[in-house]
């Protein structure tokens, strides 16, 4: 089935795109990627969804991921991409589901991947399986590698960030302490998504003091760029940046 999947992205592939795709996600190389537009991809991810994706996902986890190429050897960017859509799309128990999803986590190895894998985890919606989402997104948010965290940020941002669960997003993203650049920039866009949703709330955050430089700069600048929050907002918040 992969190598059905992986021509059927080759057609797809675009190489103004691929050069464009590329000089947006640091750290991927270029000659991995094959430059097809997210929303391709989705849509040969929910077509392989509705055949027989268990057989697709068992041989996409079992090639790993470097140099792009055929049959057993490494994974392009998109083929990586179309493994978490599908994750997403198949259907499935909810126990199951996260079950794929915490052996693909170790393969996220930048923002575009996590951020599109994290929105399309729709199940995480269903009140049914909330409290099943929540418990397994906790391990991520003190991990030591910084796409753990991120993944787990971008889960709450994704899927949280409601009147039920805004005191305890807000208490969680107070306590993540990890240094990498991705994980602090998810924190920073968590916290601006809940300013503009809960805005009494998140301020209390940004006058406490509790959040490292970066990250307070980094959260009001967002805020600053939405527009949704009044101009009087803005300037009142651009006096809590730190120097």
């Amino acid at each position: 089935m992969r190598e059905e999947i992986l021509r059927e992205l080759k057609e797809l592939a675009e190489s103004d795109y691929k050069e464009f795709n590329s000089s947006l996600i640091p750290g991927v190389d270029k000659d991995k990627t094959l430059g097809v537009r997210v929303p391709l991809v989705r849509k040969s991810a929910k077509k392989a969804a509705r055949k027989d994706w268990e057989k697709l996902l068992s041989e996409l986890e079992n090639c790993p991921q470097e140099a792009g190429g055929v049959g057993g050897t490494a994974l392009y960017y998109e083929e990586v991409m179309l493994q978490g859509m599908v994750i997403g799309a198949a259907k499935m128990d909810a126990e199951r589901r996260l079950s794929y999803i915490e052996r693909f986590i170790p393969r996220i190895d930048n923002w575009a991947i996590c951020d599109t894998f994290c929105g399309d985890l729709k199940f995480a919606d269903k009140e049914e399986n909330r409290q099943l989402v929540w418990n397994f997104l906790q391990p991520y948010l003190s991990d030591e590698r910084e796409f753990f965290v991120r993944f787990g940020t971008v889960m709450l941002l994704s899927h949280f960030v409601d009147e039920e669960h805004i005191d305890s997003v807000l208490r969680l993203m107070e306590g993540v302490r990890h240094e990498g650049y991705y994980a602090k920039m998810a924190v920073a866009w968590t916290l601006s998504v809940c300013y503009v949703k809960f805005p009494e709330k998140t301020e209390k955050i940004l006058r406490n003091g509790s959040l490292d430089n970066f990250t307070q700069n980094k959260t009001i600048q967002k805020i600053r760029e939405s527009y949704r929050v009044s101009k009087e907002d803005k300037q009142r918040l651009n006096l809590l940046k730190r120097k």
